[in-house]
């Protein structure tokens, strides 16, 4: 399990900060300040839960628990819901996908939640 989260918060800190970068440069002037602070939240947020996951990998050696686990994938479908919901509400700015975000938002509290579970009762 812990070489999987390893990986998985390698690539989406990649992602996020390809992201970042791409809102810094190829989005400046395309849209408005608004916009672009509302994409720069999604990559931080994104690059936040990476660190996140790669924590899980890095518990996961030492703490063997199905919280880990499940904080873990909290924190993958919270990025693709929150960040993601937020890079498409931006590009494509239909503005219904803003109500996806808080969904994204409490499957990232939950992983927050189980991660400390996992570390109260891991052994």
């Amino acid at each position: 399990m812990n070489r999987r989260w390893l990986v998985v918060g390698s690539l989406s800190a990649c992602l996020s900060v390809a992201a970042g970068a791409f809102g810094a440069h190829a989005l400046k002037g395309s849209f408005g300040p608004e916009a672009l602070v509302t994409w720069e939240t999604a990559a931080r947020y994104q690059m936040y839960h990476a660190l996140a996951m790669l924590a899980v990998g890095a518990a996961a050696q030492a703490l063997r628990t199905t919280s880990l686990r499940a904080a873990g994938l909290f924190f993958l479908v919270g990025t693709v819901l929150f960040s993601g919901s937020l890079y498409a509400l931006v590009l494509s700015g239909e503005r219904w996908l803003g109500a996806i975000t808080p969904i994204g938002g409490l499957a990232l509290m939950a992983g927050w939640l189980a991660f400390a579970w996992a570390v109260i009762r891991g052994r």
